[in-house]
């Protein structure tokens, strides 16, 4: 573990690549204008997770097609953090909810992954995930 007390530092280019289950980071920093070469981390396969959040027209078509699916009424607020069952949402509302998506986005949602599914923002990352390996 590094720490910095009472320096300034600057980290003037960071860049991030992406590959199968790896993340790769690198950066230039400097500290009190003495600069060190690039940085690179590579961290195990396994050791942890980078989430990216979907875009917000993501959410937002998700969050129509799931108050379309449970009847909701328009003053029924429905947000990336919204669970599906705290809607009033059952198994097979969650069935239904799914396959409505899969219609609007033109996917497949495999049942292992439906079955990760508890919020709308999960729904919405998973779908962005699905379009990018389509692509």
């Amino acid at each position: 573990m590094a720490s910095v007390t009472g320096s300034s530092f600057a980290i003037s280019s960071l860049s991030c690549s992406f590959k199968q289950n790896q993340v790769h980071l690198k950066t230039s920093l400097s500290i009190k204008g003495v600069s060190s070469p690039s940085l690179r981390l590579k961290p195990a396969t396994g050791r942890f997770s980078i989430t990216c959040a979907a875009k917000p027209e993501t959410v937002d078509k998700v969050c129509e097609i799931v108050k379309k699916q449970l009847a909701l009424t328009d003053d029924k607020v429905v947000n990336g953090e919204s669970k599906f069952t705290a809607l009033g949402a059952d198994s097979l509302d969650t069935v239904e909810i799914v396959m409505g998506l899969e219609e609007a986005f033109g996917i497949t949602v495999e049942e292992e992954n439906a079955q990760t599914i508890a919020t709308v923002q999960d729904a919405a990352d998973l779908i962005e995930d699905l379009i990018t390996k389509k692509a």
